[in-house]
């Protein structure tokens, strides 16, 4: 786990960030007594943490949103409570950020905060959706996230995945495109994220600490056909 108290996961529709934010707050719930999960993805209407308030909160997180996240009201506001997860030094704190430019607004009404501590801005990429399939677009989108929060990239992730029907074979394809990212931006690479079986198969000695993860979002269709 990383020293840094306040983490941002931000990356493209569809890269998997929210899975990813939620998957690392449990994990820190082992190593702190105190872990909040702020919800700042106002861009998104599928895929929020805040779907998942009362079972989160219920393993022992803290769950901070928007006001009117879980609704259709199309811009949220961000209540004063948000502001706990940077006054609470006891904390760690992780955040889900919207996933292109405009959602990284949200994170910028909390730029003061984040230039007075350490933190670590996590970049996940997905190699399989259509506008961060080619280095060049995955650096514009992280650029564009950048410019409109005000912070800094510190990280890449690669969850390169095709949902439900990933194989080991897309984690190392992605794995490739984003090492080219890597060497272009000087940035490094944390983890490559996947479910624990895929990444079981990948190869031992492929030099990047491994990030395995459960999936608690399901999309709405997929809701739908289970009931």
């Amino acid at each position: 786990m990383q020293e840094e108290r306040l983490l941002v996961f931000t990356g493209h529709f569809g890269s998997g960030k929210t899975e990813l934010a939620i998957n690392y707050a449990l994990r820190s719930l082992k190593q702190y007594k105190k872990v909040i999960l702020v919800d700042l993805d106002i861009v998104n209407p599928f895929f929020r943490t805040g779907e998942l308030k009362e079972e989160l909160e219920g393993a022992g997180l803290k769950v901070l949103m928007p006001n009117f996240a879980a609704s259709s009201v199309d811009v949220p506001s961000l209540p004063a409570n948000m502001y706990s997860a940077f006054i609470d030094k006891s904390a760690k704190v992780i955040f889900d950020l919207g996933g292109d430019g405009d959602g990284a607004r949200a994170l910028g009404v909390f730029n003061q905060y984040f230039k007075s501590e350490a933190y670590r801005m996590f970049y996940v990429v997905n190699t399989k959706r259509p506008l961060t399939s080619r280095p060049d677009q995955i650096i514009a989108m992280k650029e564009s996230i950048e410019q409109t929060s005000r912070l800094r990239v510190t990280d890449i992730i690669n969850n390169t995945n095709l949902s439900y029907e990933t194989r080991a074979c897309d984690i190392m394809e992605g794995q490739a495109i984003v090492e080219q990212v890597s060497r272009q931006t000087a940035l490094p690479i944390a983890y490559i994220s996947g479910e624990k079986s895929l990444l079981e198969e990948l190869p031992e000695d492929i030099g990047v600490d491994l990030l395995p993860i459960s999936l608690y979002i399901k999309p709405p269709w997929r809701q739908a056909k289970n009931k």
